[in-house]
């Protein structure tokens, strides 16, 4: 089981802290295992949309393998607002010492400044809040103008919404891009790339379209990539005649077919599985191909492209 912490300040904004903790949630309720907890210097605290949040005053236990997020308070910019006291600063450096993972969100961004974490990393914040924060903490780089950077198990995003973003990169990472873009999916939301790296993730460069007839047929292939999938039976899945699904599905993902889309499905998960260790033979197989060719013949492709 993998903890998710979110840590609260005063006038915290709700949607920096609902956006992840929607994400990991709905992670959980697809079988993950992720629980969510939050903690403060107060057991209540008013966020800065006026609602009443009440949170444990006593941090829990954490391995390498759980999340700390701190989400965004209301700032202005300057240097005002809320602080981290000292015994939340150094639990953010212990656990980043032991090998977890700590996260942003906007205005969170400054916390992990002055718990040491930015010194020498790639960071962003909200537009509004940049040259403040690189004045702040001039041993950090913080880039302007994306949704988030990632260095070092130290994940910072910018704005508000861009916390959903942060989250779904996070399990795109740890769970590969497919359960991300389930999780994207369910939460109606749209699957934006990385803000800091190239993202070649199909599902999220595929499913913004607003074609029904193609995301069911989309939903019938991620939930089935490794296995042999007709055109007619994802034609008989949606209703529609092979030719019609074709000439739709063309349309709305830039010209692919349904084999490309599984095709490109497969050689994403199979990525993940060996840059995780897996050899190129056994990811072939994990992922639906009867032997490895094809898949070497995909990943030449695509390096050439």
């Amino acid at each position: 089981m993998s903890r998710v912490l979110f840590v609260l300040l005063p006038g915290v904004h709700l949607l920096d802290l609902a956006g992840p903790a929607q994400v990991f949630s709905t992670a959980a309720d697809f079988g993950l295992p992720y629980r969510l907890g939050y903690v403060a210097e107060e057991e209540r605290i008013t966020s800065a949309q006026g609602l009443p949040l009440t949170a444990d005053t006593r941090w829990p236990e954490l391995g390498p393998d759980d999340l700390v997020v701190v989400p965004g308070w209301r700032a202005s910019g300057g240097p005002g607002g809320p602080r981290l006291g000292p015994d939340a600063r150094e639990r953010l450096r212990a656990h980043h010492a032991g090998g977890g993972t700590i996260a942003s969100v906007c205005s969170g961004a400054r916390a992990l400044g002055e718990a040491g974490l930015l010194d020498g990393r790639r960071c962003t914040t909200h537009h509004e809040l940049q040259d403040a924060l690189a004045a702040r903490f001039p041993g950090a780089s913080v880039v302007r103008d994306v949704l988030f950077t990632s260095d070092d198990r130290v994940v910072t995003s910018a704005g508000i919404a861009s916390g959903i973003d942060l989250a779904l990169h996070l399990l795109a990472v740890r769970h590969g891009p497919t359960l991300a873009a389930r999780v994207a999916r369910s939460m109606v939301v749209y699957a934006r790339r990385n803000g800091d790296e190239p993202q070649a993730s199909a599902m999220l460069r595929h499913r913004s379209h607003l074609s029904d007839t193609v995301h069911r047929v989309q939903d019938l292939i991620d939930a089935r990539f490794a296995e042999p999938l007709s055109l007619a039976e994802l034609a008989a899945g949606a209703g529609v005649s092979e030719r019609t699904l074709t000439r739709v599905f063309g349309r709305a993902t830039d010209g692919l077919t349904p084999l490309r889309y599984q095709q490109a499905l497969r050689l994403e998960r199979a990525e993940h599985l060996i840059s995780h260790g897996t050899k190129v033979e056994a990811a072939a197989r994990e992922v639906g191909f009867d032997d490895a060719r094809m898949l070497r013949r995909l990943r030449a492709r695509a390096a050439g492209e």
